[in-house]
């Protein structure tokens, strides 16, 4: 009896577990190379995407290959907790000089963002002697369950609690859905003192840690005002909490700098890295001050592949090309001048009820109309069907799935940016 082969495709739909997606791309892509990916019948895709914003320096980067191809002719696998080498050791020295202050140094390295988060709660724990959390609404930090616990949408959470108790949640400084939108300042206020407000009312005073992206991903690309994270840092202060600074999203140029954080001036206590860190190869990190790294005592955690010498030297490779190649500020100049024009699409276009962004972490959310600012997930779903078709990759997310996301590699040609905008033209037409 002749056996007949599956394709791509439905051997994902027998093998692979998707279920918990809306739908998986219909697409095969083959292969990549910086700001395009090819299907297998050859076709060309730009990718304004990134893999979920993960590769920052763009797909198949030499440097970052050969060096990866290099170690693994040396060393794949020692345990790098266990046993010293040499790509850890210099990646994580590297990391130390990319964060806002040299206090920050100490770095543990995972596999995930989400266990790089997971690491960070737990040492947050361990310094204050504290047990409990706040976080933001419509914020994400992982899939795992203490990371899905400090997630405020129950979208990511639905059907797997009950989850770690000792979490409360603050309101987002969400601009667009705030009656204080237009006024950045009092905004930044009243959302930093709702978080105090937050503490008090539904805390027990035990209060580790606040964790917070930076620039919110999932959330919907939301960027706060200017002075939110400085008002919120000296009630952190204040009252002995940590500040965790979730760039797993928002690192390594995508908005514009090496570190999201570093557009709103203060020092976070713990910060967390992934996604682009390594340029597509499985690494994460939370760097923090050497005393509260001294929390961790023998035995408390390790991770069997984290600061794995193949992904460090891809890693370290990887940062040496967005130094040399300035891709933090390639990114601020690409993002300012596609916020632009997609802003000049949002007065031609009814659907586009807002587009915000930094760098290149840009959202433009779809409404039913722009007075009502009622989110349109359905338009939103067939705007991105209609970019696909058209050669286009882009992101969908938000609280209410109606945002579309343009994360692509910092390395993108601005052509290649005008033909997005255009072919997203065409699609709300």
């Amino acid at each position: 009896m002749q056996t007949v082969e599956l394709s791509i495709a439905d051997k994902y739909r027998r093998y692979v577990n998707t279920y918990f997606l809306k739908k998986v791309q219909p697409i095969v892509i083959d292969r990549a190379e910086g700001a395009t990916v090819w299907d297998e019948s050859g076709r060309a895709y730009v990718d304004l995407y990134s893999g979920i914003s993960v590769v920052n320096a763009g797909h198949n980067r030499p440097e970052v290959i050969d060096a990866a191809i290099a170690q693994m002719r040396k060393l794949i696998h020692c345990n790098s907790y266990i046993y010293h080498n040499k790509p850890t050791a210099d990646f994580a020295e590297a990391l130390a000089s990319i964060m806002p202050s040299p206090d920050l140094r100490v770095s543990f390295f995972g596999s995930s963002g989400a266990e790089a988060v997971e690491g960070a709660m737990r040492i947050a724990k361990q310094f204050t002697k504290r047990t409990e959390f706040v976080a933001l609404e419509m914020s994400f930090h992982g899939r795992t369950a203490a990371t899905l616990s400090v997630t405020g949408n129950w979208n990511r959470k639905k059907g797997g609690g009950p989850y770690m108790p000792g979490v409360a949640f603050a309101p987002a400084p969400f601009a667009y859905r705030s009656e204080h939108g237009a006024d950045p300042e009092r905004l930044a206020r009243e959302a930093a003192d709702a978080i105090e407000w937050v503490i008090d009312t539904q805390t027990s005073g035990s209060v580790a840690a606040f964790i917070a992206e930076p620039v919110m991903g999932e959330g919907g690309i939301i960027v706060p005002p200017p002075n939110y994270f400085k008002y919120v840092k000296e009630i952190l202060d204040r009252r002995g909490i940590l500040f965790i600074a979730d760039e797993v999203q928002s690192g390594f140029g995508r908005t514009g700098k090496m570190l999201a954080i570093e557009h709103f001036g203060v020092v976070p206590d713990i910060v967390v890295t992934a996604k682009g860190i390594a340029d597509g190869f499985p690494l994460a990190a939370f760097t923090t001050r050497e005393e509260i790294a001294r929390a961790f005592t023998p035995g408390d955690h390790l991770s069997t592949f984290g600061g794995n010498p193949v992904a460090c030297a891809a890693a370290l490779a990887n940062l040496e090309v967005h130094r040399r190649e300035r891709l933090s500020e390639r990114s601020e100049e690409k993002g300012a001048r596609t916020l632009a024009l997609l802003r000049e699409l949002a007065a031609k276009h009814k659907a586009i009820g807002d587009v915000r962004g930094a760098g290149l972490m840009i959202g433009i959310e779809i409404v039913a109309d722009q007075k009502s600012k009622s989110p349109d997930a359905a338009r939103a779903t067939l705007i991105q069907d209609r970019l696909l078709t058209d050669g286009f990759l882009i992101g969908l997310g938000g609280y209410h799935g109606n945002v579309l996301r343009l994360q692509p590699p910092l390395v993108i040609s601005d052509e290649d940016l005008n033909r997005g905008v255009r072919a997203l033209d065409a699609a709300l037409a």
